[in-house]
């Protein structure tokens, strides 16, 4: 009696072990094994050949752990995580494809720069607000006279007013180098001393023509960021790229002519002599 009482435990107790940890060295149990059928028949051999049997070579054993977090689900969140990381850095890859793009090749990461047709190049300057026409040449007299004309253009999300010989700085105007001529298209407003032409919202006959003279960059701009209590500091610095225009030329507006009045005569110029006359005597009445 004794000993069945013995082998019910050892059988409750290798279920509940090899249920939840399954050791490599030893087989699976079976949850209920064959009692002897009587006190005669000795236990430890039974034991001996249910139990303490080596294991075959051919089978398998699934070594596997259980903490308070499982590692197969950390692993499965580690390469959730992964996942993500490749899909943020696909996304990179894309918005770098828009703007340039990355190569890879033999291992190495090289950036690519992006190549604009003609007609790209042509339609995004005018959504800007320009055209390009093409190099200056040194037999291109394009710096006139002053003349008494302002135009107020538009150059991306800026409005300038500008007049015959003034340099304006804009934003970093692409597809064109120094010494290109510019047509700028996006014109507001005309205005002169005899007329004005206010546009809706464009005058489609006039045209600003410009120069560019350099590309440069605007003053330093500090950043500085800051969490109070939290050790949190950060310090970037900016500088802004510019195209320095020169304007040559206002069109779509009658320009006054100056009014030519001739030398003045020399007898206008005299000054008018003064009169010299003796002052009058006074006379003395007899009372």
């Amino acid at each position: 009696m004794a000993n069945r009482r013995c082998l019910h435990a050892l059988t409750r107790h290798a279920s509940a072990l090899f249920s939840t940890n399954t050791n490599p060295s030893l087989p699976s149990l079976p949850l209920s094994l064959p009692l002897p059928l009587s006190k005669t028949q000795p236990l430890k051999p039974f034991l001996a050949a249910h139990i303490f049997t080596t294991p075959e070579p051919t089978q398998h054993w699934s070594n596997t752990r259980h903490f308070s977090s499982k590692r197969e689900d950390d692993d499965e969140a580690e390469d959730d995580d992964d996942d993500e990381d490749d899909g943020d850095e696909d996304d990179d890859d894309y918005d770098d494809d828009e703007v340039g793009g990355v190569s890879e090749e033999e291992g190495e990461l090289k950036l690519v720069k992006r190549e604009y047709t003609p007609e790209e190049k042509e339609a995004e300057a005018a959504e800007i607000g320009y055209k390009v026409v093409g190099p200056l040449e040194p037999s291109d007299r394009v710096f006139k006279r002053y003349d008494p004309v302002f135009a107020v253009v538009q150059i991306g999300s800026h409005q300038f007013k500008v007049s015959n010989g003034d340099s304006i700085f804009t934003e970093r105007l692409k597809f064109c180098e120094v010494n290109d001529k510019l047509i700028l298209n996006k014109v507001l407003l005309l205005g002169s001393s005899s007329q004005t032409i206010i546009g809706r919202p464009i005058l489609p006959d006039a045209a600003v023509h410009a120069v560019v003279e350099e590309h440069a960059l605007d003053a330093k701009v500090i950043i500085f960021k800051k969490k109070r209590r939290k050790n949190y500091r950060r310090t970037k610095g900016h500088r802004q790229e510019l195209t320095k225009l020169r304007i040559t030329d206002i069109q779509g507006i009658e320009k006054p002519e100056k009014p030519y009045t001739g030398k003045p005569s020399k007898a206008a110029g005299k000054k008018p002599e003064k009169v010299t006359g003796k002052k009058p005597e006074k006379v003395a009445v007899a009372a």
